[in-house]
């Protein structure tokens, strides 16, 4: 039974736990084929319906998929594997390009916003019963939407994207329906979705956003589900064009079942318009996260969408976390209302650092990508190797495979530490690694 390894257990949760233990042990591989349920049972002599609970929860937990007549197998990438386990480890002396944080330097001081914050909880304290959604915080989201041409809707807080994107597929799938994603795209979204049992069926990506006939293959196939990044797209930068964007529009609007979810990650970064796709499907979303304009562990997200889908992710929540800290809440309303950013100022600073490195390794003969935002994807015919030899230059970059399904190799740099001196060394110590050739400057 599977070679060397021997599946065992008499009830549903046993039979489960030793195929994830092998999973986790390395000794069933991934892509690698389980028996068929009733072959196991009478191998295991249970019943078939004992077998069938069992792959129904290893599904579930994003362990392995199923396919029909074409039987279960292990994950290429198992729920228990996250990404960033791919994450290069930076030994002293190497420059990070690797992370994907924003500028330290760019990021809002936070004193006064937290200070106000707590005055205002000391005069106004937030008890059970205070609604989830502090008033101020929802009208200034609902303008900055409207302003952008979002359709005007209900407004929900999460903490961060991932939490939001997690609340919206569960309030509307079910295990084993199948989501269309970006590839390359977000990691950590691309772990979430087979942690929720959920199938990620990819959709290549330029610089205007999706690519239509690979979006519109995927509906085809019966996606339940599209995620799709507006600006600042991670890891290529790109963002939707006002083209694409009535192209998409086009090809969901004949499909109004579909879930629809944007992430505008890249608002408070990003000087390019935003083309909202939002309301052409009955259900859909339009998430913003403060992550990367005012500061990772804000963990704070706003969220709009159809009354429904707001409705149900608003009601789990409070039999969770119940609500977002209002601290927090009345935090970002603070430094939205004082524009403690200047979003032009710092979209200009990673567009320039973006583009100079695009243009440095362009006169060395190597392609880049990067449209928008604070990262630089650079297509590799090795990208182990360059991850490799880039690391031996000095130099931490992000492996592609942390945000690739099928799309072929790449390494992603992030720009935000990069200063002016810093664009020639990496654009030759790229070339190098990639076996461009000896790495040339023309004047």
């Amino acid at each position: 039974m599977l070679g060397e390894y021997r599946i065992e257990g008499r009830r549903a949760s046993d039979i489960a736990a030793s195929v994830e233990r092998a999973v986790g042990a390395g000794e069933l591989q991934p892509g690698e084929v389980l028996p068929p349920l009733r072959e196991l049972a009478v191998y295991l002599e249970v019943n078939p319906n004992t077998v069938a609970a069992a792959y129904r929860t290893l599904r579930d937990r994003g362990v392995i998929e199923t396919a029909g007549r074409r039987g279960s197998r292990v994950r290429p990438r198992p729920a228990s594997t996250s990404r960033e386990a791919l994450r290069v480890e930076v030994p002293p002396g190497v420059r990070d390009a690797s992370d994907g944080n924003p500028d330290p330097s760019l990021l809002p001081p936070l004193e006064r916003a937290l200070a106000e914050a707590a005055a205002r909880s000391a005069r106004r304290p937030a008890l059970y019963g205070t609604p989830a959604v502090d008033d101020d915080l929802a009208a200034l989201a609902r303008a900055a939407f409207a302003a952008d041409g979002v359709t005007e809707a209900p407004v929900a807080v999460t903490s961060g994207s991932l939490d939001a994107i997690e609340r919206v597929l569960a309030a509307h799938l079910r295990p084993g329906d199948a989501v269309a994603v970006e590839d390359p795209g977000w990691g950590s979204l691309l772990d979430l979705i087979p942690a929720l049992g959920l199938r990620t069926v990819p959709v290549g990506v330029d610089d205007e956003g999706p690519l239509p006939e690979q979006l519109a293959r995927a509906v085809q196939e019966g996606v339940r589900a599209v995620v799709i990044t507006d600006r600042a797209q991670n890891p290529t930068g790109a963002a939707i064009s006002r083209t694409r964007a009535a192209e998409l529009r086009t090809l969901l609007a004949a499909d109004p079942g579909i879930l629809l979810i944007e992430d505008d990650h890249g608002h408070g970064i990003v000087d390019l318009p935003l083309h909202p796709l939002s309301g052409i499907t009955d259900h859909w979303v339009l998430v913003r996260s403060t992550a990367k304009a005012y500061g990772p562990d804000l963990r704070l997200a706003v969220l709009t969408g159809d009354p429904l889908t707001i409705d149900r992710v608003c009601g789990r929540q409070r039999l969770g976390p119940g609500w977002i800290s209002h601290l927090l809440q009345d935090t970002v309303v603070h430094l939205w209302r004082t524009s403690a950013i200047d979003p032009k100022a710092v979209a200009g600073a990673y567009g320039r650092r973006r583009e100079a490195l695009i243009r440095a390794l362009a006169e060395r003969g190597v392609r880049a990508r990067g449209r928008s935002g604070m990262n630089v994807w650079i297509p590799v015919p090795d990208e182990t190797g360059a991850v490799a030899r880039l690391l031996h230059s000095g130099w931490a970059v992000a492996p592609g495979a942390r945000f690739r399904l099928h799309s072929p190799p790449g390494i992603r740099i992030t720009v935000s530490g990069l200063s002016d001196d810093d664009i020639v060394p990496v654009a030759d110590a790229v070339a190098a690694a990639t076996g461009v050739g000896e790495a040339r400057r023309y004047e």
